[in-house]
């Protein structure tokens, strides 16, 4: 086992004793990933990971136990065929977790499948169960100094996609060319793309706008928002511009708004602030100058082995702030039929505020037109 792996099973098992908790059950994805290091084939074939205070194993089926071992060859495999099914499978691991009595407190991945769940729950004796945030998800979302330059590498990485795309414009050229330049310059440097939104015009008024066959024309708005996955660990980043000698006054306005919102969130940061106080922070900056109903999303979220995780820096989600938390920062102001802004930077959260991992400007680029 892995000393990563000891060390988040510890600290899991210290934190299930401070939540009176008996029993956590993880399904396939990230947090599987973040605790055990796996990440096995996912289906119909229930697969998951069950850690109690004295043990730890995995129900996997058969035909995928060989890969997975390869990846996790520690913990044991409570193997199951189709011909037999994952039902005795799952009862000898629950026996070998002494995880049998009655009324066992446990925590279920809310990312994991129902029928997985309803299996587990079935063969437990009046059971009490909640979702992973006061367990994994709390200690997921405080990263360590590992999971920080893993983030800043992926960052940097992110940067320079960035200014390459930026400096590659043309009028004539579709976002989608410019969707390509981003990505290949991402698989040519060891990462795989995340998502890339590059939007111009009023396309930029969509948040989540499908990149697209318009073409760049002089005066234009620009916007592109677009992270990659490096060795495991996501980046994130919105970026704006005027591609033309003239901004629109009301673009160049709107940009010093959206800044300003930034900068408000960026100093409510602190250890202890509330999310949805630092989500107040930015939306009250824009509500006041005009906009708040063009600023149609929260202000941020997590990031770590998903690109969205918790914390979420929400109106509807009044949980604390911890020196380790990785979030985003983004508040944006939309108008329809003529552009968007939206500024974007992720924030890692120490004991004095936030550090921004990024090392692009957020300033709004003038960019010249080339033909």
């Amino acid at each position: 086992m892995t000393d990563i792996v000891e060390n988040r099973l510890s600290r899991l098992r210290t934190r299930m004793v401070e939540t009176n908790t008996d029993l956590v059950a993880l399904g396939p994805g990230s947090h599987m990933q973040w605790l055990l290091g796996l990440n096995p084939h996912g289906d119909e074939r229930p697969v998951m990971a069950i850690v109690t205070a004295s043990h730890v194993g995995v129900l996997m089926p058969l035909l995928n136990a060989e890969a997975s071992r390869a990846q996790c060859a520690d913990v044991p495999f409570y193997e199951w065929s189709d011909a037999d099914g994952p039902l005795g499978a799952l009862k000898q691991l629950l026996s070998e977790a002494n995880a049998t009595g009655s009324g066992l407190n446990i925590v279920l991945d809310e990312m994991m499948r129902t029928d997985f769940s309803f299996l587990l729950l079935d063969q437990l004796d009046a059971p009490t169960h909640r979702f992973t945030l006061d367990t994994v998800g709390l200690l997921r979302a405080q990263k360590d100094a590992g999971e920080r330059q893993l983030l800043k590498d992926s960052a940097l990485l992110n940067d320079a996609a960035f200014e390459r795309a930026f400096d590659a414009l043309r009028t004539g050229m579709t976002e989608l060319e410019v969707r390509d330049i981003i990505v290949e310059h991402y698989l040519s440097n060891g990462a795989e793309p995340a998502f890339c939104i590059v939007a111009f015009g009023k396309n930029g008024a969509y948040p989540h706008h499908h990149t697209s066959a318009a073409t760049l024309q002089p005066e234009m708005a620009v916007l592109i928002d677009a992270g990659c996955r490096l060795r495991g660990y996501p980046s994130d980043m919105t970026r704006c511009g005027w591609y033309g000698d003239t901004p629109d006054p009301r673009f160049t306005e709107i940009a010093a708004i959206v800044e300003q919102a930034v900068q408000s969130a960026e100093t409510a940061a602190v250890p202890g602030a509330l999310c949805s106080d630092v989500d107040r922070a930015a939306r009250s900056v824009i509500e006041d100058a005009g906009y708040g109903p063009e600023f149609l999303h929260r202000t941020g979220h997590g990031l770590g082995v998903d690109v969205h995780e918790p914390p979420y820096i929400a109106a509807n989600y009044p949980e604390p702030l911890r020196a380790g938390n990785v979030f985003s920062i983004e508040p944006g102001i939309y108008l329809n039929e003529e552009f968007g802004i939206r500024l974007e930077d992720v924030a890692f959260l120490d004991a004095d505020g936030v550090a921004i991992l990024s090392d692009m400007p957020r300033t709004l680029r003038m960019l010249p037109v080339k033909n």
